[in-house]
């Protein structure tokens, strides 16, 4: 008896063919595709109707830097999209790497999804992700001003910079981060009967 599982598998390699590497687990599909191919890849997993992926659920970024505690040696920067096909019931996890590490680019989606619009811009904000073809890609979630990208691994906790009212200047500040150092002593309070009846 075949499951749906390897029914979705079927499909999609009868459709992505030699384009995509395809893996389950834990009752999840997910496809793989090169870079060069991702514009084309998703094209066919919305129009193919035997697959029929008409709806987009999510899509983000992922930085591996450090990855399996750093035993990862491949590209840093992927975009993950999860698509969902109403008609048939099932769902998929597609994965792109960025041939770039330091200036990950790949092709926008919004020409097949809309809404990968904002979820396009929010990659872009906190990993920096490069989405070619896309019509408005700036920040979403961080500041104008901000510098860097905080989802970035190598982003320091603190950030690079802290804004502030200024109220000799009478407006809003950027300045360097200055963290003063404190020395954090517990304060323990112990009842002599604790614990007992």
């Amino acid at each position: 008896m075949t499951t749906k599982l390897e029914v979705l598998e079927l499909a999609l390699k009868n459709a992505l063919g030699e384009r995509a590497a395809i893996s389950s687990a834990l009752g999840e599909v997910t496809v793989v595709v090169k870079a060069a191919d991702y514009l084309a890849a998703m094209q066919t997993l919305r129009d193919d109707k035997s697959l029929a992926f008409e709806e987009m659920i999510d899509l983000c970024g992922v930085d591996y830097l450090n990855y399996g505690e750093g035993s990862w040696d491949g590209l840093r920067f992927a975009v993950v999209t999860h698509l969902l096909s109403i008609e048939h019931n099932w769902r998929v996890r597609v994965r792109v790497f960025c041939p770039d590490d330091e200036m990950p680019l790949v092709q926008s989606i919004t020409g097949i999804w809309r809404n990968a619009n904002w979820f396009e811009r929010e990659a872009f904000d906190l990993f920096g992700i490069l989405f070619e073809g896309h019509g408005d890609l700036r920040r979403i979630l961080t500041d104008y001003g901000f510098i860097g990208h905080p989802f970035r691994k190598d982003f320091p906790i603190s950030g690079y910079v802290e804004m502030r009212y200024d109220p000799e200047q009478k407006r809003v500040i950027y300045q360097p981060v200055t963290i003063e150092p404190r020395e954090n002593i517990p304060r323990v309070i112990r009842e002599e009967t604790y614990g007992m009846k």
